[in-house]
């Protein structure tokens, strides 16, 4: 059963194993509290250790995490990485505001409205924050 509240996400993510040099650039899947899924071209194996970064806010989400799954998919694999400190997932709940709020920016720029980041994040705020799962 899922603990925790699962955010649809598009954006790019940065996982880098322990062993590598370089991260790899993924597509985030949905995020939690508790963690992310993300699309994956290489099977991880689950308990690696792994470092998240997504770049989206300033300055941007760091985590460490844990591989709970991996399974295959059609374009390679879904991975499930849980975070490893409380701290991370708190920080995780911020980044999952974020998501919503540039999810948000985009509905409404193809909508053709002329908007910007910040007068679209106010919105969303006036609209949606009090209704955001806590």
């Amino acid at each position: 059963m899922r603990v925790y509240l699962r955010h649809p996400s598009e954006f790019p993510v940065e996982l880098r194993a322990a062993d590598e040099a370089e991260p790899r650039l993924e597509r985030l899947h949905d995020l939690s509290v508790g963690g992310l899924c993300c699309r994956s071209g290489t099977r991880l194996a689950p308990g690696d250790h792994v470092r998240i970064r997504i770049r989206i806010g300033a300055p941007g989400f760091e985590a460490d995490g844990r591989v709970a799954w991996c399974r295959p998919h059609e374009d390679g694999f879904r991975v499930g990485v849980e975070f490893v400190s409380e701290e991370e997932a708190l920080r995780a709940r911020m980044v999952e505001q974020v998501c919503h709020m540039e999810r948000y920016h985009q509905q409404e720029l193809a909508e053709g409205r002329e908007i910007t980041r910040e007068e679209a994040a106010l919105e969303w705020v006036e609209k949606y924050a009090a209704q955001f799962p806590r």
